[in-house]
């Protein structure tokens, strides 16, 4: 007889994962390495210490071990907000009269409101235990920034954020809890730093992207003695933190024998998404089993699927290392009235690399509907979710229709990356009907990926 599945399965603290999961050792085909952008070869430990803290350098470039022990400063952390609930959304899954089973993994339920403190821990505790100063970092709808500097504040460590200026300005009260945790917030692109003002020359009046942002906070890290620079996601060291919420949520639908048909998360840089979908997808490449993983991203910044597989610089001011990766050129900076978030340019090479194999699918949504979706579940499951989030509740939502019209009753499982209180303003731009819709043309895209560096 199957086991009931209650509202919220949690694991005992002491089924905490100990160690991340490093998918990049079981895949065949190896995310490409990153490049110098002035020689052209793979980039030496060295090279990348110079940017990040060395033992964070070493994560980025372990292609080999599968498994990585968790500190035991970082795990007793861990245990202020973790485990964090796996939920069956039995009135989601009425309200759809589907026959489905749903289920999202729910990052919220800490201060900074995301899954974004998993990593932003991990890297203050590197960055403390080298005896750095402080760090910078760039932060886009602010979760990021809200989560480093929740981290630097408990390590006693500077906290320098570089936020992309819209969202600076949309989102004050994210700004706020970012300076409350003694955080230095400066809106990006900024006349502070020499790329800065650079970038300010050649895009006047610019809003800004990730891209911008993380550029100016290299910049920043490298100009000051005792300082690093992190990063929110992309990179293959803060995906490695992040497989805590997939191995969470494995190990909860273990307990009641529930297997995943349907694995959907949404896919900005890759944090949550490779997190989620981590060990999950190390199961698919050792071949042990299948399963339908999606990639949800904004229709108005596209790069799995309308992006190109290429080598690129990660930033918009081309100091970063080259990625091989689906992008839409460093340049690409997403349409202002672009409100939902996971706004940039890249994908994680090893999220572009498991697409581009073909064990995960990707789809774009537009914001008018992603709200529409966010909404609804709102209205039923009683967690106003983040924007980010919503691009997966959205495609959750079409599958479980889906479901509907087969009467398959599938087990879908996403990711519900935070809560979406400090982004009302975009809400209220959907409630008062003045959001829109907007999609980059073939010639823009084209334009932008014609200034990526052959490789």
């Amino acid at each position: 007889m199957a086991k009931e599945i209650p509202y919220k399965i949690y694991l005992k603290e002491d089924e905490i994962p100990k160690q991340w999961y490093n998918v990049r050792a079981d895949m065949k085909n190896k995310p490409a390495p990153l490049l110098n952008p002035g020689t052209g070869k793979p980039m030496t430990l060295e090279e990348l210490s110079v940017v990040f803290c060395e033992e964070l350098a070493k994560q980025e470039l372990n292609v080999t071990d599968p498994w990585v022990d968790i500190p035991e400063e970082i795990q007793n952390f861990y245990k202020m907000y973790r485990p964090s609930p796996v939920v069956r959304a039995y009135c989601l899954e009425k309200a759809l009269d589907t026959p489905a089973h749903i289920y999202y993994k729910f990052e919220g339920n800490n201060t900074s409101g995301s899954h974004k403190l998993n990593s932003a821990i991990a890297q203050a505790y590197y960055a403390k235990q080298q005896g750095l100063k402080g760090v910078t970092t760039e932060t886009g709808a602010g979760q990021w920034g809200t989560a480093l500097s929740m981290a630097c504040s408990y390590f006693d460590l500077d906290c320098q954020v570089y936020m992309v200026k819209v969202s600076y300005e949309q989102k004050p009260f994210r700004r706020e809890v970012m300076r409350t945790y003694g955080a230095k917030v400066t809106p990006s692109p900024s006349m502070e730093t020499n790329v800065g003002r650079k970038i300010n020359e050649e895009f006047p009046g610019t809003t800004g992207s990730l891209g911008c942002a993380i550029s100016e906070a290299v910049e920043a890290a490298t100009s000051q003695e005792g300082y690093r620079y992190v990063l929110g996601s992309v990179l293959s060291q803060v995906l490695l933190h992040q497989t805590i919420i997939g191995l969470e949520t494995k190990a909860a639908l273990d307990k009641y024998e529930v297997t995943p048909d349907i694995i959907i998360g949404c896919a900005g840089g890759g944090s949550n998404l490779g997190g989620l979908i981590s060990p999950f997808a190390g199961e698919m490449v050792r071949g042990e089993k299948n399963y339908r993983i999606i990639a949800v991203e904004p229709a108005s910044c596209p790069s799995l699927t309308r992006g190109s597989y290429v080598y690129d610089f990660c930033d918009t001011g081309k100091v970063c290392p080259l990625a091989k990766m689906y992008t839409l050129g460093s340049g690409y900076i997403p349409a202002p009235n672009h409100a939902g978030g996971l706004r940039y340019h890249g994908m994680s090479s090893i999220v572009s690399q498991l697409y581009d194999d073909g064990f995960i699918e990707a789809t774009s949504v537009k914001q008018t509907d992603v709200f529409a979706a966010a909404q609804q579940f709102a209205r039923v499951e009683g967690i106003l979710p983040a924007p980010e989030s919503s691009h997966a509740i959205k495609v959750a939502i079409d599958e479980a229709l889906k479901c509907k019209e087969t009467g398959e009753a599938k087990n879908i499982v996403f990711g519900l990356t935070g809560t979406g209180y400090f982004d009302m303003v975009a809400y209220q731009k959907y409630n008062d009907g003045v959001m829109d819709d907007y999609m980059p043309t073939d010639e823009e895209i084209a334009a932008s990926l014609a200034q990526c560096p052959k490789v």
